[in-house]
């Protein structure tokens, strides 16, 4: 008699941590896309944000493409920069 009741224990044992993988599964996934939506949103921000200065400072100067051009290029490398620090802090966090 104590074989079925056994057997039945493993069963739910094994079900249980069948159910907390899946969920840690779907967790991860969802961290991986808010990581990635992050990273996508600081490169963006920081390109635009760089060409809106440059638009105004070009617009106060005078000077019409040029410093939208160089902010637009300078506010690229402060995305990649924001990206890449982002990206190794999430890899020391692993």
């Amino acid at each position: 008699m104590t074989k079925p009741e056994d057997f039945k224990t493993r069963l739910k044992i094994a079900k249980l941590k069948l159910k907390k993988s899946a969920q840690n599964d779907r967790e991860k996934h969802g961290s991986f896309m808010g990581s990635a939506f992050k990273l996508g949103t600081e490169l963006v921000a920081a390109v635009a944000v760089g060409t809106i200065i440059g638009f105004i400072l070009d617009s106060w100067f005078g000077t019409k493409p040029w410093l939208i051009i160089i902010f637009f290029f300078l506010g690229a490398a402060a995305g990649i920069l924001n990206v890449i620090r982002a990206a190794n802090k999430m890899q020391k966090e692993d």
